[in-house]
């Protein structure tokens, strides 16, 4: 976990890591949010409606967004404070997923920065973009 104060943060510092998808991932994630829709559920179902396969949930890939902040870019020191999402392309299990972000702009008044991210798969595919801000208390 990288421990980054304000201080050491500076417009265009970057970090990012990787993530793979997992049927574990979608269990717990169908467990702790309810959503029982057969897309994510059912591969037939799924098919029929012109996807190669099961979708991963969109909100389970967005996680990474929230450990991109706490454990990478600042890291300990920060929180997440808002986070607007576009996705742009189908999540599968077994996709390995790149998660990076860049710091764009920075508020000395506040302690805040704004982070652009971007998760790739492993095609190299843009699978969805956020703009974050994080909010750091040392």
């Amino acid at each position: 976990m990288n421990e980054y104060t304000f201080n050491q943060m500076e417009v265009g510092k970057e970090e990012h890591f990787f993530a793979i998808i997992t049927e574990d991932m979608m269990s717990a994630f169908c467990d702790i949010s309810g959503d029982i829709n057969p897309l994510h559920m059912d591969s037939d179902y799924a098919q029929c409606q012109h996807f190669k396969d099961r979708l991963v949930y969109g909100l389970l890939t967005a996680s990474f967004y929230s450990t991109l902040i706490g454990v990478h870019l600042p890291g300990k020191h920060a929180m997440l404070q808002s986070l607007n999402i576009k996705f742009q392309k189908p999540v599968f299990v077994g996709d390995k997923l790149n998660i990076s972000g860049k710091i764009t702009h920075m508020s000395e008044v506040y302690k805040v920065v704004e982070i652009k991210s971007i998760i790739l798969n492993q095609d190299r595919e843009k699978v969805s973009t956020a703009k974050i801000t994080a909010g750091l208390f040392r």
